[in-house]
């Protein structure tokens, strides 16, 4: 229930309809008796610049939850960043502090590479290839090189962005091997789909699906259908695979501490959640 008291998380990006957390800390929020929601607000590109630091003045306002196509662009607008959005150039939390300076963290990375790993892959001295380097695939090019991979590849259509992803990686982790350019998935031993590819019936696929090795993990950030087609192509060939919404799931516990909120597990918030389709 709704009431004078409830405290806002707004949901920020477009389109709404492949929003998945709504249904994923609402129905915690209840069962644990804290009295906030999460609410999807479909914000347009052009209106984020002003919107975003508007909302956040809202005296219920306990944080946003920045999602594409506004993970870049928020973080201009923030006082102060955590060395994970310094490294990526994106931010996919927002709080507010005491002083009411906007406090930012990305934790898009941090939930993709807890689901490798809780799946039984190991990530130190692994080859990664990541296509898409906007926000949310540069949150994981960073978290997978925290996390001890060897060699990564970075591929997108904006040849720039990829390069630019490159630099930064290269500055913070002076060991790792990183290439840019190239997005043929043979040879890596972890291959993420980090573009919107797959959101739309009909969409090609980020790589060429024959030159997977049937040993690789597939991960996706597609979150709009439970299997997109790349990743039932994948687990086709043999793949180990994970979903968009395992992402969302391992992340969401650092999320709540970021809030200030009571933490939790995976495994308690998929008990809990009603995610549609």
């Amino acid at each position: 229930m709704i009431s004078g008291h409830t405290q806002l998380i707004a949901h920020l990006g477009v389109p709404t309809e492949s929003f998945k957390a709504p249904m994923i800390y609402n129905p915690y929020f209840e069962a644990r008796g804290i009295d906030t929601v999460v609410v999807p607000m479909g914000c347009e590109v052009a209106d984020f610049p002003a919107f975003m630091p508007l909302v956040a003045r809202l005296r219920n306002f306990a944080g946003a939850l920045i999602t594409m196509p506004h993970k870049v662009a928020v973080v201009p607008l923030l006082d102060e960043v955590s060395t994970a959005v310094r490294v990526c150039g994106a931010c996919n939390a927002v709080r507010r502090d005491p002083d009411g300076r906007l406090i930012g963290d990305m934790f898009d990375g941090e939930g993709f590479t807890r689901g490798v790993l809780r799946k039984g892959r190991q990530i130190a001295g692994a080859s990664a290839l990541v296509v898409g380097t906007g926000g949310v695939g540069s949150a994981i090019a960073a978290s997978l090189a925290g996390a001890g991979a060897a060699r990564l590849g970075l591929c997108d259509i904006n040849a720039a962005s990829a390069d630019r992803l490159a630099a930064s990686l290269r500055a913070a982790y002076p060991a790792l091997q990183v290439e840019t350019g190239n997005s043929d998935p043979a040879g890596w031993q972890i291959v993420v789909n980090a573009t919107p590819m797959g959101m739309q019936e009909g969409d090609p696929m980020p790589v060429e699906i024959a030159r997977i090795d049937p040993a690789s993990f597939v991960g996706e950030v597609v979150m709009k259908r439970e299997e997109t087609a790349f990743l039932a192509a994948a687990k086709a060939r043999g793949c180990l695979t994970q979903i968009g919404t395992d992402m969302l799931f391992e992340q969401i516990p650092a999320y709540l501490e970021f809030f200030g909120y009571p933490s939790t597990t995976a495994e308690d918030l998929r008990a809990l959640a009603t995610i549609r389709y």
